[in-house]
């Protein structure tokens, strides 16, 4: 049956239709476009609370029963735990999972998002604050990644959803003012991942519309 994606292109959506090409998973997508405010429409918030992009509805849930679910962390998750995909199945494996899972959202997503933000400020002293206090916060945590990919493949090991979620962010590195080449391992991790074809595929698909 059918995964329903409601999405746009930005990082949180690119994990979803990243993760669904590399599980093989038939899907449907549905463009929220989130800069004419479509996140705020009734019929979406119904399925995403929070009216952020992304959201999926599985007909096949859980018992054979339809369900819905927001935020990409934990459509990753329920992907991964109903597909076995990308998802290990020991508890210890799965600690490492969540962990990077977790940084992700947590911290390599909001931070690299605020200099996003802060590009597009008018104000110069504050633009200039912004990008400071972020995007050294940004650097950081690439210099986390890249310690840890100095020690391992992918980020829990084996590959997993928690390499997707942090890929696409990490796909927006021009737009954080960050060189990979800086972050060798990192690089190497990326390169690696966006040579796949089900990655490419993911990257692919249009979550947008044709500008009029």
């Amino acid at each position: 049956m059918t995964t329903e994606l409601f999405a746009y292109d930005t990082p949180n959506g690119r994990k979803i239709s990243v993760a669904l090409e590399e599980m093989a998973l038939p899907y449907e997508v549905h463009v929220v476009d989130i800069t004419k405010g479509e996140q705020h429409a009734p019929e979406f918030v119904r399925i995403s609370p929070n009216h952020k992009i992304p959201a999926i509805t599985d007909p096949d849930g859980p018992d054979g029963a339809p369900i819905s679910v927001f935020e990409s962390g934990a459509i990753l998750l329920y992907l991964g735990q109903k597909t076995g995909k990308f998802w290990p199945e020991g508890r210890r494996a799965q600690v490492s999972v969540l962990e990077w899972l977790m940084w992700q959202m947590g911290s390599f997503g909001p931070f690299p998002g605020q200099v996003h933000h802060f590009l597009t400020v008018q104000d110069e002293a504050a633009k200039a604050y912004g990008l400071a206090r972020y995007g050294a916060e940004t650097r950081r945590l690439y210099a986390v990644a890249n310690q840890r990919l100095a020690e391992v493949e992918y980020f829990a090991g084996e590959l997993s959803v928690a390499d997707f979620a942090i890929l696409g962010w990490a796909w927006r590195h021009p737009r954080h003012k960050v060189d990979l080449a800086e972050y060798p391992n990192v690089q190497r991790w990326y390169a690696g991942l966006m040579a796949r074809p089900a990655v490419a595929r993911g990257f692919a698909v249009a979550l947008s519309r044709p500008a009029n």
